[in-house]
């Protein structure tokens, strides 16, 4: 029976090897960063859908009042028609 011996240094290798990797993993923190740029249009789109939420705020507000105070009223043939037409109607 044969036993090798390993020499000491195999393991200084392969740990110097490992010390080399992350040393690169270092180095890239130095690359330029990300940049967003947002284009008129979009900024555009922005700004009228703040319009449009505006809107719709007052809207809930207004029902949320009606609710509270006993006025609203639900329209169950409205309701039955939307829920046909979504399931059914496509």
């Amino acid at each position: 029976m044969n036993i090798d011996k390993t020499t000491g240094s195999s393991f200084i290798q392969s740990y110097q090897k490992q010390m080399q990797v992350t040393q690169v993993g270092k180095t890239r923190s130095l690359q330029k960063e990300d940049q967003l740029q947002i284009s008129p249009q979009a900024k555009e789109m922005f700004k009228k859908n703040i319009e449009v939420d505006v809107e719709r705020q007052e809207k809930i507000n207004a029902l949320k009042a009606q609710v509270q105070s006993g006025e609203y009223q639900v329209n169950s043939e409205k309701v039955a028609d939307s829920f046909y037409q979504f399931w059914f109607d496509k």
